[in-house]
């Protein structure tokens, strides 16, 4: 399993939550966003079609 950082995040990806409130999760990236302060929040689809959000530094790729 390799990882990549948050740096390299794109949509379709293939991520696992490592942080926060959903911590252990995983699925696929759908919603990149920034905010007005600057962090990056992204909507993550599970295999089940739950989704939720989450911060981009709470999260590593997985290919």
């Amino acid at each position: 399993m390799e990882n990549k950082t948050t740096q390299n995040l794109k949509d379709g990806d293939q991520c696992m939550v490592i942080a926060g409130t959903h911590a252990g999760k995983s699925g696929t990236v759908r919603d990149i966003n920034t905010s007005k302060t600057g962090h990056i929040t992204i909507t993550v689809e599970q295999k089940n079609g739950v989704r939720f959000k989450t911060l981009g530094k709470n999260v590593v790729v997985t290919n």
